[in-house]
């Protein structure tokens, strides 16, 4: 049976879990150590619920407890509900039952072997490196007990979220800006930003690719969107592909706990030298490039076909990924991507000749400017850029000659003192007006807001010089009407500063005499 629900939070348990290991291992390793005993946690108890049911639909049959046993092992049982096969040595209740033993490393690993085995999709994806010297066992086997109190039942607390990419967020946010805040986009991309994508780009149906997939996000929301949407996911085929090792493992590993399919090609690659889907042409791209590459050329790509609009400059990889994301789109489809803001603006090497063709050529469909302090690991201002080959049809209005400008910088609210999401609000408010905009039955609902969106010509932008900063499109936002008279407004201000320097004397006045008192 799943483990009982847990008073603490996710993230207070998983804090606890650093704890176990800090100092016996480095932060950008043991995230991976909880991580592996989290998916197998997770499996487990998934497998256990579904056994408890078995046993439920067995004895409503009025099939003898003494049978039970033959359907209770058969995985079709399991496998048939989207359930992974849990062989008994691997199973959580048999890990924990020896986690004060010394050899608990290599039985975890053994267990992930087994369900390695016994699930083809996860062949190759699971860590298997419990069992080495330097791990400390003692630690090891306490981190297994504290895993255990944690629920991941369709009825814990945990059980519908997303699970991984959760904790990965949590020691993302941990650990930004020490050993894994350089690396830290490589692996989560913040969640209303994932969402905020996602409702705009409102991927139904179709082929959707992300060609820097991290640990997958990007296809958790596009499968969530669906769900809330009353789609059916098996209408949307996925693709990904990542070039870090460990954060390919964790996206296969996510996405099977999601029970998504999806191809992200047999092994991480980059997307520049080795394009594991140089075919495919997808409905939907969506993607959090890292940002500002400088090493990521290489002399064969100078004759490359997805050069489209202008060979990238070498120093710097934004407009490598745009022309690469364009390349892989069907003649129908549409983009929506992270970018660092300075790609909108940049007049470095290629960059304004490569920005100016794809305005001339009316493949920008909408820019938005995003707030600061979004992002875990890094505080460049980023934009979502969307560009789409095809600006009509589809219940699309036609859209040549004109970009919608965003300018969402004054939204968003504080999470911590260095971090900032957008709120559900927020998101709904952008979403609206790209879609209102480009439909051709809402668009009556759009209208430009001074300071926030205006729809521009393209004539407009060139007379900006190809420029896509919003701020250069929308206008400052009308103040609100003042009608306190200037005689009224000066006595009023001057009475509140009066009264501050009063309470400032007062204060010191308070202080001088505590600190005698200290003598």
């Amino acid at each position: 049976m799943a483990t009982k629900k847990n008073s603490k939070t996710l993230e207070q348990t998983l804090w606890e879990a650093a704890d176990k290991l800090r100092g016996n291992q480095e932060p950008s390793e043991y995230k991976h150590v909880v991580l592996g005993l989290v998916f197998l946690k997770y499996v487990s108890d998934r497998f256990e619920e579904r056994r408890a049911a078995v046993k439920e639909e067995l004895a409503a049959d009025g099939i003898d407890e003494a049978q039970f046993a033959d359907f209770l092992e058969d995985r079709d049982e399991y496998t048939g509900h989207n359930v992974f096969w849990v062989p008994e040595d691997a199973r959580w209740q048999e890990l924990q039952a020896k986690a004060k033993q010394p050899e608990i490393g290599q039985l975890i690993d053994a267990a992930m072997q087994l369900i390695e085995r016994e699930n083809p999709t996860l062949r190759g994806v699971l860590p298997r490196n419990y069992g080495r010297e330097g791990l400390d066992k003692k630690r090891l086997g306490e981190l297994v007990d504290l895993i255990g109190t944690i629920g991941f039942g369709t009825d814990d607390d945990h059980g519908s979220d997303d699970v991984l990419g959760s904790v990965y967020e949590y020691f993302l946010g941990q650990f930004a800006g020490k050993e894994t805040g350089k690396e830290g986009g490589a692996f989560y991309t913040p969640r209303s930003v994932v969402q905020t994508l996602v409702e705009m780009l409102q991927p139904y149906r179709g082929r959707v690719l992300d060609p820097c997939c991290g640990s997958g996000g990007m296809f958790v929301q596009s499968a969530k969107f669906v769900d809330a949407h009353g789609g059916n996911r098996n209408q949307l085929s996925i693709y990904g592909q990542e070039f870090t090792n460990t954060t390919w493992k964790l996206a296969k590993m996510n996405l099977a706990l999601r029970g998504i399919d999806a191809d992200l090609g047999s092994k991480s690659a980059d997307s520049f030298t080795e394009d594991l889907h140089p075919d495919l042409r997808a409905d939907f791209i969506i993607a959090n490039p890292p940002f500002n590459i400088s090493d990521y050329w290489d002399e064969s790509l100078a004759d490359d076909p997805r050069w489209v609009y202008g060979t990238p400059r070498a120093g710097n990889a934004n407009y490598a990924w745009i022309q690469h994301f364009l390349y892989h789109l069907a003649p129908s489809g549409t983009a929506g991507f992270v970018m660092a803001n300075g790609a909108m603006s940049s007049s470095d090497g290629t960059d304004p000749e490569i920005r100016k063709k794809l305005v001339e050529g009316d493949l920008v469909d909408c820019i938005v400017a995003l707030p600061d302090k979004l992002f875990l690991n890094t505080g460049i201002p980023a934009s979502l850029w969307f560009l789409s080959k095809d600006r009509h049809g589809n219940g699309h209005r036609e859209r040549e000659g004109e970009i919608l400008f965003i300018d969402a910088r004054g939204l968003g609210e504080m999470v911590t003192r260095a971090r900032r999401q957008l709120t559900e609000d927020d998101i709904a408010k952008i979403a609206d007006t790209y879609n209102n905009w480009r439909s051709t039955t809402e668009h009556e609902q759009y209208a430009d807001e001074a300071g926030f969106c205006k729809a521009a010509t393209k004539d407009e932008v060139a007379a900006n010089n190809y420029v896509l900063t919003p701020g250069r499109y929308v206008g400052i936002a009308e103040a609100e009407e003042d009608d306190e008279p200037i005689e009224e407004k000066i006595a009023r201000l001057k009475a509140e500063l009066f009264a501050e320097f009063e309470r400032g004397r007062e204060l010191e006045q308070e202080i001088r005499q505590r600190l005698e008192g200290l003598q």
